[in-house]
């Protein structure tokens, strides 16, 4: 596994390393140690599938509040994505800042999301799987979003028009809510 630091603290750009022959290829998508070495929350507990009919779908921003926060590795297995990480932790220095990168089933990358930073990807085409894999269970109680096109942070989204579900877009812009559920 490669590592690769964004801008964003927590925020890092995994390449595969993968074993080739004849046979193909085999790589580690997740090493406790390795994460652990580059202090990154290495504990698993919860993995999920996204599947994805159209291009052009949107999912996020999402994220769990402590004590449920969550930090994700996310890779795209079939298709491909634009996937944003959001910093939304008050006290960092890159708050409000968010990085992007494209993941898909050919560029052996995946996008590890820190505890407090919102997540969010959009298809860039047809049929398109993402792996999640979760350091905490998912807790209704905790979950929150912000919207997609929230001006005070300027998300730039490779297609217009997404198809998004009712409950992103109902998310408050982040300057506006005054509590963590979206509006009615």
């Amino acid at each position: 596994m490669r590592f690769t630091e964004t801008d964003i603290a927590g925020v890092v750009v995994i390449d595969l390393d993968p074993f080739v022959d004849d046979r193909g290829s085999f790589a580690r998508i997740w090493c406790e140690e390795e994460l652990r070495a580059h202090g990154l929350t290495a504990h698993l507990s919860q993995c999920s599938l996204s599947r994805n009919a159209k291009a052009g779908t949107l999912r996020g921003l999402h994220l769990q509040h402590a004590p449920h926060a969550e930090a994700k590795l996310v890779r795209c297995i079939s298709g491909a994505i634009y996937d944003v990480a959001l910093d939304l932790r008050q006290d960092s220095p890159t708050f409000g800042q968010w990085h992007a990168v494209e993941l898909s089933a050919e560029n052996d990358s995946a996008l590890y999301i820190a505890e407090g930073c919102a997540h969010g990807f959009q298809t860039l085409v047809d049929g398109t799987e993402v792996l999640y894999l979760i350091s905490s269970p998912y807790a209704p109680g905790a979950a929150d979003g912000v919207r997609w096109d929230d001006p005070a942070f300027g998300i730039v989204w490779p297609l217009a028009e997404p198809t998004i579900s009712e409950r992103d877009r109902r998310w408050r812009n982040y300057g506006d809510r005054l509590d963590r559920s979206p509006s009615s």
